[in-house]
């Protein structure tokens, strides 16, 4: 599988802090071995990916925490979905479909409608994308958290995700203008209340505006993952993309990306210093 190309995981040699970033829907990648049955063009590629994202949080490693970014295109494969959340026109054989939606963790069509597959997917092929793509990448943050706790007692993961400044009309806000930063802890649920506290007040004093759960209140990896009493904390920060880039063209504002990107690191640092056992 490593031939593939899956995912990078980077851990720090020194210097180590009980933080994983994990970067789930930055990759554009479609390798070959499931290229015939991907439809999106290139540009529907880049529009549903989270881009930059993983640049933005490039320097966490210097900040002792480990980052975990995915390569492959969500297209692909949905890291942020539960294995099982699949409707049935996505996998006509299933045995047992579980979703009424179509971006599962194969999507079957785009945000803006357009479809992601050539064809319904047969249940083998669905099986298969599970365990080349969705498996290696969860056993490795799984790994990951469980060596952190292991190590500090805790564990806190940060899932990294952006979203358009204003809901398209697939999203649950069509039109709605959206916050700077939307930290999901699906109520405040998923961590410990220090956790969020310290999201909050580190966004809004850079001058950023900052809602929770509004519009999105934490996937599958954060509700997963996020077991305050097991020592696993998770919270998804959703980064509004006009921040950073050009929504239209795609490209990065240079000196915006740097200012976030330096954000984003303090934001690591001041995790990293957290002491969640007691």
């Amino acid at each position: 599988m490593a031939e593939l190309s899956i995912f990078d995981l980077i851990v720090p040699a020194q210097g180590r802090v009980p933080v994983l970033v994990e970067v789930p829907h930055a990759g554009m990648a479609v390798p070959e071995i499931v290229r015939d049955e991907v439809a999106a063009p290139l540009e529907a590629v880049l529009r549903d990916a989270d881009i930059y994202v993983d640049k933005l949080y490039a320097d966490a490693p210097q900040r002792g925490a480990s980052l975990l970014m995915a390569k492959v295109s969500r297209y692909v494969v949905d890291l942020n979905r539960a294995p099982d959340d699949v409707d049935a026109a996505t996998v006509p054989d299933h045995p047992v479909p579980q979703a009424v939606q179509p971006r599962g963790v194969v999507w079957r069509v785009t945000t803006d409608g357009r479809p992601t597959l050539v064809a319904p997917l047969t249940y083998e092929s669905f099986v298969r994308r599970l365990e080349l793509f969705h498996r290696p990448y969860h056993d490795a943050l799984r790994s990951e958290l469980d060596h952190m706790r292991s190590l500090f007692g805790f564990a806190v993961l940060l899932a990294g995700h952006s979203m358009p400044s204003v809901g398209r009309a697939a999203h649950a806000d069509p039109g709605a203008r959206r916050a700077d930063v939307v930290p999901g802890t699906r109520g405040r649920s998923t961590c410990d209340p220090r956790v969020i506290d310290v999201v909050d007040s580190h966004f809004r004093e850079a001058g950023l505006s900052v809602r929770h759960d509004d519009p999105y209140r934490g996937g599958w990896t954060t509700g997963h993952y996020g077991r305050p009493i097991d020592g696993w904390h998770a919270i998804q920060i959703e980064l509004n993309r006009a921040l950073y880039a050009n929504e239209e063209t795609g490209e990065p504002r240079h000196k915006d990306f740097e200012r976030l990107q330096a954000l984003l690191a303090d934001l690591v640092t001041k995790l990293g210093a957290l002491d969640l056992r007691r």
